[in-house]
């Protein structure tokens, strides 16, 4: 699977975007798709998941502010983000795996990553 992710760029606190993750190659509906995100000097965080049925799950960061949804006939799922603040600022990666899990590693398809940033 390739995975090429998009939609990030410049927002103000408070803003929304809206990112998107196109995948090509194997069975898209197959996988359980992830986002996680990496800001400068911090470790990868797991942020949304959702699985090949839309069952949907968030990471803390998330929770009450952005939603994971997926159009297996266009093989995109989408991440919007609402009520930014400049803590997400980070890049953020799209992800595919066959299993439902929210471990990094267990991920074996990446997109390469889109910017996010956000201005108090």
């Amino acid at each position: 699977v390739q995975l090429q992710a998009c939609g990030g760029g410049l927002a103000q606190a408070g803003d929304s975007l809206r990112l998107s993750c196109a995948a090509s190659g194997r069975t898209f509906s197959n996988y359980a798709m992830g986002w996680f995100r990496q800001a400068p000097g911090k470790e990868r965080e797991f942020v949304a998941l959702i699985g090949w049925s839309g069952i949907t799950l968030y990471g803390d960061s998330a929770k009450g502010r952005f939603t994971v949804s997926r159009h297996n006939a266009k093989n995109t799922v989408y991440l919007q983000m609402n009520s930014l603040t400049p803590e997400d600022t980070a890049v953020y990666y799209c992800a595919a795996s066959l299993n439902f899990t929210t471990a990094s590693h267990h991920y074996v398809y990446w997109g390469q990553g889109t910017q996010v940033t956000v201005s108090s």
